[in-house]
């Protein structure tokens, strides 16, 4: 059963609704100057204002990707987490407006609000609404930024709030795309092809990763088990995704994120960042290399979070754009009393790409045959009625959504999703969904069309009675388009945990941001 719907899934994605070509020199290009910040903030706890034990300090970092709206408004979306403390496991999902105004040379005022949602201890955060505002200076050079700012940590729905100093790093990045209406089209490259379009691609990889980790040394649960801090012998079951991109032909920065479904009461999650190598390759075959260092935790005995992962393993391709791949590795916590520990081993769904430009970026290799295929950037509130929850009463859960669309042709799309809850003492509670989504034509002079989407992924924390996580979501809504590229949404489903308790309507209601990417014809 498995392998045909792997099957269906695979031949979905390889429709070629390409029908008419068209000359690359036709392609009105745009380009947006976008940038990844990373952040660092040392809060102070209110270790004054709780009944049990708690560091006095926890260090948060944060990674958002900003984008250019004109030469002094951005807006971004991004995570931040805990890597030092005893919070190990609060994450955060949340978006960004900011504003920046040259000052001198290459000396900048910048500010922004950022707002989302999240959380560790649920009587810290209680709903889980955070927003974070500051105030600063950075430094631009050509390959990167710095800054330092005064800002203020609100968990506004809690007790969990401090004024602070943040230092970040921007590393900048170019986005070379086209008008959302000319996605799903063949173009062929020549010597009209203009310059904009002549540039090197990015060569990359995105990737659905199943792991299994077998926990070993000092693994233990959090106080929420009975009894509490039991050690943790039998396996986990994860699910996660890496987007990974390539800075030579064999050497690649990556990030990825993970979440348990299997083996702990759901609450489980951890982020990375790293890097890795292809260390022997052939045509069809090639063995890698990486370490990643991020933040982990939830369920798991209380810890700052900071958690290294080395992986090793293998790819195999089977087209030029699919492929799978099997790997090992070793999960650990650094510092902490009961460190969690885990031998892993897993296999993954890899797509690769060569998008954004006609040649390739590490060789003198250029391509004719261009692929043009459409991407949706989503925000939505989501709002689950009457959410069943264990140790504390039922609640309806408000939610921030990040969104992205991938599409297969023009009926057809692949969806990703994370939501994290901002309201209904559920703080701490998120979710990761995939799916399928079907779209009909726009209709009444282009303005509205109808769609439905089937998704399933893991969930959990804030004591939603979700048993270990598996959810299952059908969704049916409509957009209303206010141009070629963005649209207004609204839909209604429901949410069903399969091996917990919570059957909940969900209402949504959101803003999407559409483009379309050149992928080359290998």
């Amino acid at each position: 059963m498995k392998k045909n719907i792997l099957f269906l899934l695979i031949s979905l994605i390889s429709i070629n609704a390409f029908t008419q070509t068209y000359n690359l020199s036709e392609l009105e290009g745009k380009t947006m100057n976008n940038n990844i910040r990373l952040n660092y903030i040392l809060i102070h706890q209110p270790v004054d204002k709780v009944g049990y034990n708690l560091e006095p300090t926890m260090g948060f970092v944060g990674l958002n990707y900003n984008f250019t709206l004109n030469k002094w408004l951005y807006a971004g979306a991004g995570f931040h987490t805990a890597i030092t403390g005893d919070q190990g496991g609060l994450f955060t999902l949340g978006v960004t407006l900011g504003a920046q105004q040259k000052i001198y040379r290459n000396l900048y005022f910048d500010a922004n609000v950022h707002f989302g949602g999240g959380g560790g201890y649920r009587s810290l955060v209680n709903g889980g609404g955070i927003l974070y505002t500051n105030i600063g200076l950075k430094y631009k050079s050509t390959y990167f930024a710095t800054g330092v700012q005064y800002g203020n940590m609100n968990f506004f729905t809690g007790i969990q709030k401090d004024d602070n100093i943040s230092v970040f790093v921007e590393i900048p990045t170019t986005l070379r795309y086209s008008s959302y209406k000319n996605a799903q089209k063949t173009f062929i490259a020549d010597n009209n092809t203009g310059a904009f379009w002549k540039k090197p691609a990015v060569k990359s990889v995105q990737q659905i990763t199943f792991d299994y980790f077998f926990p070993r040394g000092n693994s233990r649960t959090d106080a929420s088990t009975t009894p509490s801090y039991k050690p943790i012998n039998h396996t986990l079951s994860i699910l996660g995704f890496e987007y990974q991109r390539y800075l030579t032909n064999n050497t690649f920065i990556y990030a990825h994120v993970d979440a348990m479904y299997g083996g702990l009461t759901a609450g489980f999650m951890d982020l990375f960042f790293g890097m890795g190598k292809n260390f022997i390759e052939t045509k069809y075959v090639n063995f890698f290399g990486k370490f990643g260092i991020g933040a982990a935790g939830g369920r798991i005995y209380p810890e700052g979070g900071l958690t290294i992962y080395p992986k090793a393993g293998f790819n195999i391709k089977l087209t030029d754009y699919f492929g799978i791949s099997a790997h090992g590795g070793y999960h650990k916590a650094i510092g902490g009393v009961a460190s969690f520990e885990a031998l892993t081993a897993g296999f993954s769904l890899k797509y690769y790409g060569l998008s954004g430009g006609i040649q390739h970026p590490f060789t003198e290799e250029k391509y004719t045959g261009i692929n043009t295929f459409g991407i949706s950037i989503g925000v939505q509130n989501q709002t689950y009625l009457d959410v069943a929850k264990f140790g504390i009463p039922d609640s309806d859960l408000q939610l921030l959504a990040l969104k992205l669309l991938f599409d297969i042709n023009h009926r057809y799309y692949l969806v990703g999703e994370a939501s994290f809850a901002y309201e209904g003492k559920s703080g701490g509670y998120a979710h990761g969904m995939f799916g399928l989504g079907i779209r009909t034509n726009k209709f009444l002079n282009n303005s509205i069309s109808l769609f439905a989407e089937a998704t399933g992924g893991v969930a959990g924390g804030g004591r939603v009675d979700s048993g270990e996580g598996v959810f299952i979501r059908p969704t049916a809504g409509i957009n209303y388009h206010i141009n070629d590229d963005l649209f207004l949404n609204a839909s209604a489903g429901q949410m069903i945990s399969p091996f917990g308790n919570v059957n909940s309507t969900n209402i949504n209601f959101g803003l999407t941001y559409s483009l379309s990417i050149l992928n080359t014809k290998k």
